[in-house]
């Protein structure tokens, strides 16, 4: 393993800068990183030592550092390539140690990089570079232009004119212009902040639905143009419907590339003004769209990967049923229904299949009717997709005509269900059951733990992104892998039940070790305390460490094991035990006894004391919310039975830049635009909904040939009052536009 590159107090300070966070921090998350620590870890156990820093910050720091690390080992690659060149002067040197962005870093190595044969090299092949210098240095010499041109004519090399020398000698000055670091970060700032996007539909395209119909005749500025339009323009070009450029005015840049060459007017002039505009036509404009392309789709896959692991952390720490008996029911109509039922903790216990939508309804009752008696089953999750409300409306009837009010029934997101069915994960764990019912215990135990199920499947299967097929995928993989790893180490995880799928996310746990606990659990039963994973082959001190306060343990040897309580804390609760001549399970069950503990009284810093007093109160408390199941109109089943002007209850299905989409029940989910979701103004939808969520819609459109709803949450609320420093402003009664033009007209027929 090599040694991380230690950055210099410089290259700290302008990372506290950038992110606008305390040095010593920084200092502490660099270190605790390179020494192993998982972020969950830092954010949750360190906090004395970072500062309190959060798990936002703590990624933020290691996304900065990595830049640098990364910028490091470039310039010290460049400065061997330009040394070996025996062209590395001392100014250059400082410019090279000087840069912190990679962009002009790769600027100023530019003209010393290998590169293809091209005009200036053909015109220096020629010996035309005398002329070129000329030209660039701007200043009278021994000869005028056109002798010192004449002198470089020679028919051998192919110069047979004096203007055969100077459009050569142009070449070398537009390829210098072009590797000019100034120049090149001058025109790309310009193309950022005065550039426009221009999309146009390419000749013959085919667009049958027309998806990229508003980008046919396209313009917006490059700096203010959103993640979302952007990733939208670029897949019109994969998809060969669009065509797309950077638009920028070329006597704006003319003149700005003039302003930064010219620096005395003489005979060489009208020759730089020709080489500025061979270079930009031929040069710098496609090189700089290069690099400016690359920034966008690099700013709109952050973006839209935000999105995703916004929206993928909230379906994540949904609200679970908790420790109930299921019933998982996979819809369908002609191939009937998947059932599957789990036990508390999610174990397998029966299948069996039924066709209620098919005249088959005797059989499908008393098939229902069995399981339940069989089985403690207090709940019943419905898979989202075909035959999801008509099998709903089955449902419904089934348990009012048995008097089983205390079973209810839900519709779950079935989305990356089949995904997980036929994965290796899947077939891991039920080698001789069919898709289907794999499928159905799936849907089951999303009802009961989504947390638990979902980190099973492919996040990019679950169906909340963005654009996620577009957008860098390892990148997307990182991010929504530290996702997954976040909210596991939030909620907690219990030593004895949880999957080895959801215990590699714990910090410090990789899949070998996850596989080597659960083995170990299966051999010796189950764990009794957290100090036994020393036992499991694979965890050292280290990883002991990082995973133990994320790792629960329920009615265990030491009750402490079944809080958030890191071990290494565990004196430090035992002290204040004694300080109050009580147990340690007396603190646990009675916390109103802390409340005359002093933390001045102990060794412990502030964050540290804090946290510990706080778990101690709430042991195992579960951050997530409380289970609520929506309730879906029984009138609404189609597409068809949508009407504008009905107000439904649905769920947000997925969060976007440009509104969200909710599931009201009709298998195709209705979009509220960002306009109408708030009677406020807001600038991005999650500011107000997250993936999950139940809200209440009124239906503005249907749309059956296209399939598109439009709703609003907006058209629910109470209008706001506008003010005005705080108080409301005066309503008027509103004049109509006629009597405001008449007034207008007699106001000007009195002047």
């Amino acid at each position: 393993m090599s040694v991380p590159i230690s950055l210099d107090a410089p290259y700290l300070l302008h990372i506290a800068q950038l992110l606008n966070l305390p040095l010593p921090g920084i200092r502490a998350v660099i270190a605790l990183s390179d020494e192993g620590s998982t972020v969950p870890f830092i954010a949750r156990y360190r906090k004395e030592a970072t500062g309190n820093l959060d798990e936002v910050q703590i990624r933020d720091i290691a996304e900065k550092v990595d830049y640098f690390r990364e910028l490091l080992q470039r310039r010290e690659t460049i400065l061997a390539s330009i040394t070996e060149q025996g062209k590395l002067t001392d100014d250059l040197k400082a410019r090279i140690l000087a840069t912190m962005d990679r962009s002009e870093l790769e600027d100023l190595y530019l003209p010393y990089k290998p590169k293809r044969r091209t005009k200036a090299t053909i015109a220096r092949e020629k010996g035309l570079e005398p002329l070129a210098d000329y030209l660039w240095n701007q200043s009278p010499a021994a000869l005028d232009l056109i002798a010192l041109a004449q002198s470089l004519v020679d028919p051998v090399k192919e110069v047979a004119t004096i203007e055969d020398a100077l459009e050569g000698a142009r070449h070398i000055v537009a390829e210098r212009i072009s590797e000019d670091a100034e120049v090149r970060k001058a025109t790309r700032h310009l193309m950022f902040e005065e550039g426009f996007i221009i999309s146009r539909k390419s000749f013959d395209a085919v667009d049958e639905q027309e998806k990229f119909k508003m980008y046919y005749d396209y313009r917006e500025p490059v700096k203010t143009i959103p993640s979302h339009r952007m990733l939208a323009v670029r897949r019109g070009e994969s998809e060969n419907v669009l065509y797309w450029m950077i638009e920028l005015e070329e006597p704006r840049v003319l003149g700005l590339m003039r302003s930064r060459i010219h620096k005395a007017d003489g005979d060489w002039t009208p020759h730089l003004n020709q080489a500025v505009e061979d270079c930009w036509k031929r040069l710098l404009n496609s090189s700089i769209q290069v690099e400016i392309r690359i920034e966008l789709k690099r700013r709109s896959d952050a973006a839209a990967i935000d999105v995703f692991r916004d929206n993928l952390e909230n379906l994540l720490l949904a609200a679970p049923a908790g420790p109930i008996g299921v019933l998982g029911v996979d819809p369908g109509l002609r191939t009937g229904c998947k059932l599957a039922v789990v036990n508390e903790t999610g174990k397998f216990l029966a299948d069996d299949v039924i066709y209620p939508h098919t005249g088959r309804t005797k059989e499908a009752t008393d098939k229902l009717a069995a399981l339940i008696a069989k089985h403690n089953i207090r709940a019943i999750a419905i898979g989202n997709g075909t035959a999801s409300r008509e099998t709903d409306a089955f449902l419904r009837d089934f348990l009012k005509e048995k008097g089983l009010a205390n079973i209810f029934r839900v519709t779950v997101s079935e989305a990356g269900a089949s995904v997980y069915s036929a994965s290796d994960v899947a077939r891991q764990e039920f080698p001789n059951l069919d898709l289907t019912v794999r499928g159905a215990i799936s849907i089951a135990r999303r009802l009961q733990d989504p947390l638990a199920e979902l980190v099973k499947v492919d996040p990019k299967s679950i169906g909340v992104g963005q654009y996620q097929h577009d957008v860098d995928q390892r990148q997307l993989q990182q991010s929504l892998e530290a996702a997954i790893e976040s909210c596991v180490n939030r909620v907690g995880v219990d030593l004895n039940t949880a999957s080895w799928t959801l215990l590699r996310y714990v910090s410090g746990v990789t899949e070998r070790v996850a596989l080597n606990i659960v083995s170990f659990r299966d051999e010796r039963g189950q764990f009794r305390s957290r100090s036994q994973l020393h036992e499991v082959p694979g965890i050292g001190p280290k990883t002991f460490e990082q995973a133990a306060g994320f790792l629960r343990v329920r009615d265990g040897d030491q009750p402490l094991d079944n809080t958030a309580v890191h071990p290494e804390s565990y004196g430090l609760v035992e002290e204040i035990a004694k300080s109050l001549s009580a147990p340690v399970s007396d603190l646990i069950r009675a916390p109103h006894l802390l409340s005359g503990v002093k933390q001045s009284s102990f060794a412990a810093g502030t964050f540290t004391w804090n946290d510990i007093v706080e778990e101690l109160k709430k042991p195992g408390r579960d951050p997530r919310d409380t289970f609520v199941a929506p309730t879906f109109n029984e009138a609404v089943r189609d597409l068809a039975d949508v009407v504008p002007g009905m107000v439904l209850e649905g769920v947000v299905s997925n969060v976007t830049k440009f509104g969200a989409f909710v599931d009201v029940g009709v298998h195709q989910d209705g979009l509220v635009h960002i306009s109408e979701i708030s009677n406020r103004f807001i600038k991005d939808a999650s500011e107000v909904l997250k993936a999950g969520q139940i809200v209440k819609v009124k239906v503005l459109s249907a749309d059956i040939k296209t399939k598109r709803i439009a709703l609003s949450i907006k058209a629910l609320q109470a209008p706001s009052t506008p003010t005005v420093k705080n108080r409301p402003v005066k309503e008027t009664k509103a004049i109509p536009v006629s009597d405001q033009l008449a007034a207008l007209s007699s106001k000007w027929r009195t002047r």
